[in-house]
């Protein structure tokens, strides 16, 4: 099934399948986009929340990551040997105080860049229509909160 504009129209007029296929489409071009940048969307997803609040503990990042705490300490320990952030406390029964280190800011400002350019080639003025219109409709959205 087609429309006029010969764009194929989905199999399902399930919400949550669109938003799965979109977001799949996402994904993929966010991870080809951070790929030169030896991240991933989970790596930035910790980048961000930890420059965002400096000092944050494993647990605040499990809870806002919607990981387990396991996974957030070997996330976080990856980024320490990679540089990219430090543990202020760093002992074993003592709470961890994590903040990006200079070059882990530098990579995060380099892959802002990259999202704004999957941003907008996914959601900008030269992008399908559709796509627009769902992407100023999430930015809407979430400006109200």
């Amino acid at each position: 099934m087609t429309t006029d504009n010969a764009r194929p129209t989905p199999p399902v007029t399930s919400a949550s399948i669109i938003v799965l296929t979109l977001a799949r489409k996402v994904e993929n071009e966010l991870s080809a986009a951070l790929a030169p940048l030896d991240l991933t969307i989970a790596r930035l997803g910790l980048l961000g929340h930890i420059s965002s609040l400096p000092g944050v503990s494993f647990s605040e990042l499990a809870r806002m990551s919607g990981t387990s705490v396991q996974s957030v300490h070997n996330g976080v320990k990856a980024l320490v040997s990679a540089e990219l952030v430090q543990d202020l406390t760093a002992r074993a029964g003592s709470a961890s105080t994590i903040e990006l280190t200079a070059k882990g800011k530098r990579l995060l400002a380099e892959a802002r860049t990259a999202v704004s350019t999957v941003d907008s080639q996914l959601f900008g003025p030269e992008s399908d229509p559709i796509l627009r219109q769902v992407g100023a409709a999430i930015l809407a959205v979430f400006a109200e909160m």
